[in-house]
């Protein structure tokens, strides 16, 4: 459904052996599913997993045409390599989005999840049936590609909850944007 005033976003949930990737239009107030799936890369070195990353994003790009990329930012986890890791299979989903030109926006999964469950500690079944509810999805996406349709409804809603008013390019100074 792309409509002059529908704006395409896409949300990505990087991970190294599956990333996510949902895309969706937001119109007014109305949230509309286009597509959604994972990336996986296959067992070997780094690079190559890498590359597939970036091949199969840009993939998705060319054929949804996004106007606009959320994509989740890395946790520190108990174990740095994994940390590592994770964050440079962040870095081959942003390189993606920027090698087409388009701005990428970034949220926790703390962020993602209080905008879309209305709790930022939700487990990932409570993440998937909320998702499936707002899109008004036939079935439960699978875990990374309902939280990367998540990452998509965060920055649709502006990060910041539902119906939020979207804040790029504001601060915020005593409770107020400005």
């Amino acid at each position: 459904m792309t409509h002059s005033l529908a704006t395409r976003i896409l949300g990505i949930d990087p991970g190294l052996r599956i990333t996510g990737f949902g895309v969706l239009d937001k119109e007014g107030q109305h949230l509309h599913y286009v597509a959604s799936g994972c990336i996986k890369t296959p067992d070997g070195e780094l690079p190559e997993r890498l590359r597939v990353i970036l091949s199969s994003l840009s993939e998705v790009i060319a054929q949804h045409q996004p106007q606009q990329v959320a994509v989740e930012k890395v946790f520190v986890n108990v174990n740095p390599q994994s940390t590592l890791l994770l964050g440079q299979a962040r870095g081959a989903a942003i390189c993606a989005a920027v090698l087409a030109d388009l701005p990428v926006a970034e949220y926790t999964a703390l962020q993602v999840k209080q905008a879309v469950v209305g709790n930022g500690h939700a487990d990932k079944e409570q993440v998937q049936a909320m998702v499936r509810r707002l899109l008004q999805l036939s079935g439960t996406p699978s875990p990374d590609a309902a939280d990367a349709l998540a990452c998509a409804i965060c920055h649709a809603h502006g990060g910041m909850g539902l119906g939020a008013l979207a804040t790029k390019g504001f601060s915020v100074r005593g409770g107020r944007l400005v």
